[in-house]
């Protein structure tokens, strides 16, 4: 029987891809091969979508196609080539529907599996979203739908959002109270499929609706905007962006959060100086948006690596956690200095009497000095690893820097204790704050 906290580990779970659509308003590119397998500077369009999932650490995938199905199975094969398993369910001549397809795959699905679509790329924090799933279905939620605030700018919006909950999804009847939109990446609970016909037509839209109206429909929130190609405008969209991204090399800087971009703050349970543990704690330090937006124009990517481990010592939970990465995303996108990802490690080996999300406690490989932070931007990003550097405020930060072979820098004092534990790695550049870095930050990339 499958355990609930298996959830959080997308190894776990099922992805299925909807791949069945018939391309017709990108009839130009579509007439001999289905969208997925369309071009985009020289390789097909889902496999930049399967590059951002592999990384986040999901194997197991089941492929729903329809036009041109044969095409697509002689290309991706069942997945050796990533590294994962690839199942595929085939809609036959007639047309079912997003539903009717997912319908269709039940006999390969577990109880729950997350559906993305083949025809769109959607680069997000997957572990947040299974995390959001995990908690929801603890109060009985059935679905998870990731929204994005659109006010209607992107497509029309469809999403009633109110306190953190979703209190309608309806695309076919809209209203002023909309400002969100689905984004296109939800887990489902199996049961939501399992009273249908298989073989009929069925609209997964008109689900979605059912479990908005019954409550049970959670929320992840999302900030980056997505990329589809369902017309030749947003191909060449993405294509453009696609290119920037993954063919253009560029340097990044990554920073560490705590002491850096944000203000320690003093916990009077504890009466010790740590990280914030909610939003209301979260302070940006001096001129740090300044400093950003000068990163930015430099033309570096911007990414922050850091070391969370409060809910696995029970002073907080991950959600809470979280929710301060999606405050200070939405700060960096509102202020037009777009933080390009947030990778956190949340673990912890020490488990107190406090603890609560015991899944928390491990050994991981991603908790600095360790690397395995860097991993998920240095596989999706063609980063220009000699021109980057590495921002924090502690010897861990330095260390973990020095180990993937970037420029240190130090936000502080090199003190004793700390020269000690450096040993040979010491910090390239020493500065007193992230706004006198980025002064002394050389021009980097395209801007």
């Amino acid at each position: 029987m499958e355990k609930l906290e298996d959830l959080l580990e997308p190894a776990n779970v099922q992805v299925v891809v909807m791949m069945g659509g018939m391309g017709t308003r990108l009839k130009d590119y579509t007439c001999h091969c289905p969208k997925p397998l369309v071009d985009v500077n020289g390789k097909p369009f889902f496999a930049y979508q399967l590059q951002l999932l592999v990384s986040a650490g999901f194997k197991n995938f089941v492929f729903c196609v329809g036009h041109y199905a044969h095409m697509i199975e002689e290309y991706f094969g069942e997945g050796a080539s990533y590294g994962i398993h690839i199942a595929y369910s085939y809609d036959g001549q007639k047309l079912l529907g997003t539903g009717g397809a997912i319908r269709k795959a039940l006999p390969y699905l577990k109880s729950d599996f997350m559906v993305v679509y083949g025809d769109s790329f959607m680069d997000i924090d997957y572990a947040e979203v299974l995390y959001r799933y995990y908690i929801g279905k603890k109060s009985g939620a059935k679905a998870l739908m990731t929204i994005l605030k659109n006010e209607n700018m992107l497509d029309k919006s469809n999403v009633i959002y109110q306190d953190g909950k979703i209190i309608l999804y309806d695309k076919l009847h809209t209203v002023l109270q909309m400002n969100y939109i689905d984004y296109g990446v939800c887990i489902y609970e199996r049961t939501l499929f399992e009273n249908y016909t298989q073989g009929c037509f069925l609209d997964v839209a008109d689900i979605q609706n059912l479990v908005s109206v019954e409550k049970k429909l959670e929320a992840c929130l999302v900030h980056k905007r997505f990329y589809e190609i369902g017309t030749p405008e947003s191909l060449k969209e993405f294509e453009d962006y696609a290119k920037k991204r993954f063919l253009e090399k560029r340097p990044a800087v990554f920073l560490d959060r705590d002491g850096v971009v944000n203000e320690i703050v003093f916990n009077e349970d504890t009466e010790e100086l740590e990280s914030p543990l909610k939003i209301c704690q979260f302070s940006l330090r001096n001129r740090v948006l300044e400093a950003l937006k000068a990163i930015k124009e430099k033309g570096y990517y911007i990414f922050v690596v850091t070391n969370q481990p409060a809910a696995a010592k029970g002073k907080t939970t991950l959600g809470k956690l979280y929710d301060i990465n999606q405050y200070l995303l939405d700060l960096s996108v509102k202020n037009l200095c777009e933080i390009d990802g947030i990778f956190m490690c949340p673990h912890s080996e020490k488990k107190t009497a406090y603890t609560r999300e015991t899944f928390l406690n491990k050994r991981c490989a991603c908790r600095k000095p360790r690397t395995g932070l860097f991993q998920r931007p240095l596989e999706t990003y063609h980063i220009d690893l000699e021109k980057s550097y590495m921002v924090g405020d502690s010897y861990t930060d330095i260390l973990a820097g020095h180990r993937i072979g970037l420029q240190t820098v130090l936000i502080g004092d090199l003190k004793c204790d700390m020269c000690g534990r450096l040993k040979n790695n010491r910090p390239k550049i020493i500065c007193n704050s992230l706004y006198e870095f980025s002064e002394k930050l050389p021009k980097g990339g395209a801007e």
